[in-house]
């Protein structure tokens, strides 16, 4: 792959997963100055992309960390030198929890930090546990920040809000290789509600759920330090909440096309579509042509891939062929089929776990037409399920 560096763009073979690096970078400052400008912390959540190098790049544009799904994530990007890591998900298993524990003792020598959340009693006392199992021979004291996730209308994971918050508040607090760190607040299905009302209408629910348990907490004498959560498609109604101290958006840097069906609130920060699976038209016929990227190079969970127009709207709707094979029909309004042998641009329906079906991705500068690959970048936490 390495010896595509300097070539053209023309040059990547098909289907592969490409970055347009300028689009990208231009996601990665608006998000970055957006934060600074609401004087909130930024945290993406780096099981979008899975790169330590991007993992890196965000901290350096300003991130304070990045937030991770899974326990063998968070390993991945810290062997690739990301030190500020947040589990934002529940960990049981005991060989998980001494995982986790070690984690803490490999970033503790470097200044690094781990946090995680949790949703029970029962959660907290096996933390407490892994962590303390970990110590002896170790010869590291580490402890674990951990925050409480609350459940503000995902209905996943989260202990209700209010008072059964307290009780694992005050259950933390016995342990003292666990930090009560604040509170977990992520509505993951706001993120995807496509008008503004909608969204702001979740959001305030989610917010009033926030409000009546932080002050539940402190009433007991316990100190709420940080409220986290938001996504892409809400982290300006979070960051106006002014109860929000952190933002876990990640799929700005990227914007696949469940996002960008979205419609815009007024003072959102707008971003680009950097996240391409090139593809190649390897059959034509009377009324549809077929391309070579399938279900194995893009997800579907969140609809098929759109075809990229360079101009307003794209001439070709793309449809379901199978693993291998796109179908590609003229979109409403239009005739024209590509010739065989066009290159065309699928923009994934959900990021996340296109970027898991790949590798690496191939970074381009200047564009998609006239650009060159400027680097490979490595899908390290690739297939990082438990």
């Amino acid at each position: 792959m390495n010896d595509l560096i300097g070539h053209s763009v023309n040059t990547i073979d098909t289907p592969a997963l490409v970055l347009d690096l300028d689009a990208m970078e231009r996601n990665l400052h608006t998000m970055a100055a957006f934060a600074t400008q609401h004087h909130v912390m930024l945290r993406p959540h780096a099981k979008m992309h899975k790169s330590a190098e991007l993992a890196k790049l965000q901290m350096a544009a300003g991130a304070v960390g990045v937030c991770v799904q899974k326990t063998s994530e968070a390993e991945a990007l810290v062997a690739g030198g990301v030190h500020n890591i947040f589990i934002t998900n529940e960990v049981i298993a005991p060989s998980k929890l001494a995982r986790v524990a070690a984690l803490t003792r490999v970033l503790v020598p470097v200044g690094g930090k781990l946090a995680i959340c949790v949703d029970s009693i029962e959660g907290i006392r096996r933390l407490a546990i892994g962590m303390n199992e970990g110590r002896p021979s170790s010869g590291v004291t580490s402890s674990i920040d951990v925050f409480i996730e609350i459940n503000v209308g995902q209905n996943r994971c989260g202990v209700e809000p209010g008072n059964p918050a307290v009780a694992l508040a005050i259950e933390i607090r016995k342990h003292p290789a666990l930090n009560f760190a604040g509170l977990q607040a992520y509505h993951g299905k706001a993120q995807h509600l496509r008008s503004p009302d909608e969204r702001r209408d979740a959001i305030l629910g989610a917010i009033m759920a926030v409000q009546q348990t932080r002050a539940l907490i402190e009433a007991e004498g316990i100190k709420v330090a940080l409220v986290t959560g938001a996504g892409t498609g809400t982290a300006p109604l979070e960051a106006a909440s002014k109860l929000y101290g952190e933002l876990q958006a990640g799929s700005y840097l990227f914007m696949d096309a469940d996002y960008a069906a979205n419609l815009p609130a007024v003072g959102q920060p707008r971003f680009q579509h950097a996240l391409f699976v090139k593809t190649q038209v390897i059959s034509v016929h009377a009324g549809h042509a077929v391309c070579d990227a399938g279900h194995k190079s893009h997800a579907i969970d969140s609809g098929l891939p759109k075809v990229h127009a360079f101009s307003s709207r794209s001439e070709l709707e793309y449809s379901n062929g199978g693993d291998e094979h796109g179908i590609l029909t003229p979109a409403a309004g239009c005739t024209r089929l590509p010739s065989l042998g066009s290159m065309l641009w699928l923009i994934p329906g959900h990021c996340d776990p296109t970027v898991n079906l790949h590798q690496v991705m191939i970074g381009v500068r200047g564009g998609l037409i006239e650009g060159v690959v400027e680097r490979i970048i490595k899908v390290d936490a690739r297939g990082a399920l438990t």
